[in-house]
């Protein structure tokens, strides 16, 4: 089989090991099958996507809306570099898989309107399919209505016409949406369990995801319901990509 690659942009190593880890278990990986490229700590390689099966990417700290003066070198870097590969990726319908930054992405790319109209804080969250969801390959056996890990300050407030909304939440219209047949994006965290989110919200907890006195009210929050549905994407991803 050719190896999946997942591109990171975690400056810390704890978090970035650990994304790392929850992409190989639920994706059904071996390490040799899944390659790592830490965009925060090198410019992208060249991607041959001839020679791998798919592409993933996990969240970040990065936000597409923020204004171009207050982004980093890295950050601007890091965009250069994923609009580059993405002109390659969706003129050939290349399979693609973004969680979390990967709306900030491909939505970027797609010319979406992401802003912080649509934050949601660290917690659950029930995510509805449409129709169009509910007839995706994709998420072929995901039940209409499922609840879902997210945190995030921005989101997609409008989608363009070449994109095809999967799944919304009540607190945010756009929780996935494909391109083509086989680019995807969502906004919720399909490789999170709630030991990994626990340990996020640790990591990330001087981050401005929530106030300073929040914290036992944020563990709290993402552990209100039983979270099992997501990861069966990224299953589902393998098993239909792999080559």
């Amino acid at each position: 089989m050719k190896p999946f690659v997942l591109l990171s942009t975690r400056a810390d190593d704890g978090p970035a090991d650990e994304e790392y880890s929850l992409f190989l278990r639920y994706a059904g990986l071996f390490a040799a099958q899944l390659v790592r490229v830490r965009l925060e700590a090198a410019p992208m390689p060249q991607l041959d996507l001839d020679e791998y099966s798919g592409i993933f990417v996990g969240g970040g700290p990065f936000n597409a809306s923020d204004p171009p003066a207050k982004k980093s070198a890295v950050q601007q870097r890091v965009e250069a570099e994923v609009a580059q590969l993405l002109d390659e990726v969706v003129a050939r319908d290349f399979p693609f898989l973004g969680a979390c930054y990967g709306v900030g992405t491909v939505g970027a790319y797609l010319g979406a309107t992401i802003d912080r109209e649509h934050s949601e804080p660290i917690s659950v969250v029930p995510v509805t399919l449409t129709e169009a969801g509910a007839a995706d390959p994709l998420l072929n056996g995901m039940p209409m209505t499922f609840d879902a890990f997210v945190g995030h300050k921005e989101a997609i407030s409008l989608l363009p016409s070449t994109a095809v909304l999967l799944a919304s939440s009540p607190g945010c219209p756009v929780q996935m949406f494909r391109v083509g047949t086989n680019v995807y994006a969502t906004q919720f965290h399909p490789e999170l369990d709630v030991d990994g989110i626990t340990s996020r919200i640790h990591a990330y907890a001087d981050h401005g995801y929530f106030a300073a006195d929040e914290l036992e009210l944020t563990l709290a929050a993402v552990r209100r319901a039983a979270v099992s549905h997501p990861s069966l994407i990224l299953r589902t991803f393998v098993q239909r990509y792999a080559r």
